[in-house]
């Protein structure tokens, strides 16, 4: 089946048959700014059930109802690989999230380090951010994206079996290959544009889940940062290979 052009995330059971209701700012986007009405298909995914044809049944100006034709992509998970990175400033921070979910994370974590220059992070906004980037990039899956946390009680908590992949400014020169990493649940670690306090690379290199890897011979901006490291480590051990 073809697939429609209009993608929606719909927190609701998608299956043959499937009647699916629409919320009121769902509604407005689909009938007061597509312009579509009642006979159209709008392509719907929930993260769980791949991604389905849906045939509107019902169009109004603050409500809708689908009823779902035909399964047009199957469900297709990340690897389980996680970014953990310091938010910068508002827009990047935008841009992070969005490539994250674009280039396959399975969950995006936020976290407070001592050279931290954004104090606020709005978990609603990236997560906002996190969906509509799955709804343009074809994906069935929104990883989720937490509040943001002190990278030390992160790196506390941090269950050993999870390998971090820690981007170190300071090994600056020829990229790792990563090729010779062990495939298996893994994290990136991005700093903040300060980079990594002494204290805190000190305790990173002396953790034994953690990799430390340069990500080549000049400084990268964070949000280029997370789009090298995510992009190295996939095409290694993800699902690019």
């Amino acid at each position: 089946m073809q697939r429609a052009k209009i993608r929606l995330y719909v927190d609701h059971p998608l299956g043959q048959g499937q009647d699916v209701p629409l919320d009121a700012a769902q509604a407005h986007y689909l009938f007061g700014v597509m312009r579509e009405g009642a006979g159209s298909h709008v392509a719907l995914f929930n993260g769980r059930d791949g991604e389905w044809t849906a045939e509107v049944t019902q169009a109004a100006k603050k409500r809708g109802m689908l009823c779902c034709v035909g399964q047009s992509a199957a469900q297709l998970d990340p690897p389980d690989l996680w970014l953990v990175f310091a938010p910068i400033k508002k827009e990047r921070t935008d841009f992070i999230v969005e490539k994250a979910t674009e280039l396959g994370c399975a969950k995006i974590l936020p976290v407070q380090t001592e050279f931290t220059n954004s104090g606020r992070f709005r978990q609603d906004r990236a997560q906002a951010h996190a969906l509509e980037a799955a709804e343009q990039c074809l994906g069935t899956y929104v990883p989720p994206v937490a509040d943001m946390q002190p990278l030390a009680k992160l790196l506390t908590d941090w269950d050993p079996a999870r390998k971090i992949l820690f981007c170190d400014e300071a090994l600056v020169g020829p990229a790792r290959t990563l090729g010779a990493l062990q495939p298996g649940p893994w994290a990136i670690l991005i700093g903040p544009e300060g980079g990594f306090s002494p204290a805190e690379r000190a305790r990173l290199h002396a953790m034994d889940a953690v990799t430390p890897v340069s990500l080549g011979p000049r400084i990268l901006r964070a949000d280029t940062a997370v789009c090298s490291a995510i992009t190295l480590w996939q095409a290694s051990l993800g699902d690019w290979r």
